[in-house]
Order: C-alpha cells, then sequence, then structure tokens
C-alpha cells in the first residue's frame, strides 16, 4: 500500500497524471459499453466524465494540474474529427445528389436547436448572457464557445451546455428516434445519423459511428454543416435582433 500512495503522489504531481487517468477510465468505459451491447446508457464518454470528475473532487486535484496531461488527447480532438470526412468521402456521390435537402435539413434543424433552447430560457428567466450562451448548444463546444463570446453570451458556459446537449443526445437519440418509427434500414441509418449530428455535435457522431456506418457517415457531415452555418449565421442573426 505504501508503494501505491507513493505512486499516486508522484502521478498526481505530473502530466502522466491526467494522460494515464483518462486513457484507463475510458479503457474500462468502453469495455463496460461493449459488454453492456452498446446500450445508450452506456456510453463510454458519459461514464468517463463522471469518474473523472469524481475522482480529481475526491482526491483534490485541480483542473490545470489534470490537463497538463489531458491536453494530448484534447490535441487529438482536431484529427478525430477531420477523420469523419472519410466514411463522407466514400459515399460522395449520394450527398451530391442529395445536397439540397441536407443543407435545408441542416438550416431548419440548427434554427429549431437554438431557437428552443433561447425560448426556453427566456420562458423560465434566465439572464440575459446566460440565454445567449444556450444558443450554440448544439455546435461542438470549441465552436459554441467562440460563438458565444461574438453573441454575448459566456463562452465556459456554453462550452458546458453543448457537452450536455451531446451527452444527452447520445442517450436519448435511440429511443426519440424509435418512437417517431424511423427505421433501421440505409436510409433510416441516414436520417438518425443526420439528426444527432446536427442535435448532439461530435458525442452524437460518436455514438451513430458506433452504431453504424451511414449513421456516423451523416452525423459527421451534419455536425460539420452546422458548424459552418452557425459561424456564420449566428452572430449575423442575433446582431439583427440587440
Amino acid at each position: 500500500m505504501p508503494r501505491f500512495v507513493e505512486l499516486w503522489i508522484y502521478l498526481s504531481a505530473t502530466p502522466l497524471f491526467g494522460l494515464t487517468a483518462t486513457l484507463v477510465v475510458y479503457l474500462l468505459a468502453n469495455a463496460a459499453y461493449t459488454r453492456a451491447g452498446g446500450a445508450p446508457w452506456a456510453n463510454p464518454v458519459l461514464w468517463s466524465v463522471v469518474v473523472l470528475a469524481g475522482g480529481l473532487l475526491a482526491t483534490r486535484v485541480d483542473y490545470p494540474t489534470y490537463f497538463a496531461g489531458a491536453q494530448f488527447i484534447h490535441f487529438l480532438l482536431g484529427p478525430a474529427v477531420v477523420a469523419l470526412a472519410w466514411p463522407l468521402w466514400q459515399r460522395r456521390a449520394e450527398l451530391r445528389a442529395r445536397f439540397g435537402r441536407l443543407l435545408l435539413a441542416a438550416l431548419l434543424g440548427g434554427a429549431a436547436a437554438a431557437g428552443t433552447a433561447v425560448a426556453l430560457g427566456w420562458a423560465v428567466g434566465l439572464p440575459h448572457d446566460v440565454v445567449l450562451s444556450l444558443a450554440p448548444k448544439s455546435v461542438t463546444a470549441p465552436v459554441a464557445m467562440g460563438i458565444s463570446e461574438k453573441i454575448g453570451g459566456i463562452p465556459a458556459l456554453s462550452a458546458v451546455f453543448a457537452v450536455l446537449t451531446g451527452m444527452i443526445g447520445a442517450l436519448s437519440g435511440k429511443y426519440l428516434f424509435d418512437a417517431l418509427r424511423i427505421g433501421t434500414d440505409a436510409t433510416g441509418f441516414a436520417a438518425r445519423g443526420f439528426g444527432l449530428g446536427t442535435a448532439a455535435h461530435g458525442i452524437g457522431a460518436a455514438r451513430a459511428l458506433h452504431v453504424d456506418a451511414d449513421a456516423g457517415a451523416y452525423a459527421g457531415l451534419a455536425l460539420g454543416m452546422q458548424v459552418v452555418l452557425a459561424a456564420l449565421l449566428m452572430p449575423l442573426v442575433f446582431k439583427l435582433f440587440q
């Protein structure tokens, strides 16, 4: 036991702590997810966040110390998002044929996601800057933070809302699509994936990719379209109404 304590003290004071903790926890969570048959409630991202946050609180390790090591994994988020382009390239012919409908769906879906969030926040009496922070909740966190800063929201709060939105979408998407009787053929999976990518950005896209290749491809496309459309249009729209 003393050797374990010494090892813990050493790791917790070095960048190795954040990197090691993240990798170990995610691998265990992913093993549990696989053993549960890919059930939405066993989402490895969700349980990794819960376990890591609980561990940091229990051991009183501050976030900057943790992130000193976890930043190496954070850096890989960029290449991981770019890698989503490969399944899109494989389906480029059908995407070209459907581009007009997909663009319309992306515009309507993004408007619905932002509009309902702002309307609900305003209806329950949230402060103005918090309401604005809700608007980009369905865009991936780094972009949501940039949009939030431009429209007068709180970037850090927008990042939290984006992560929560992604997790909720990844957990509830299957049940919602089943309730709406959206099929599980190629067309159905394309619709499910595009819906997840639109509403739940990267976390939803990761979930879709776990389930089906077509769903993952369309989720990646929806994620990319939301990033571009929201970054271009959301600041303009909010500027008009301010």
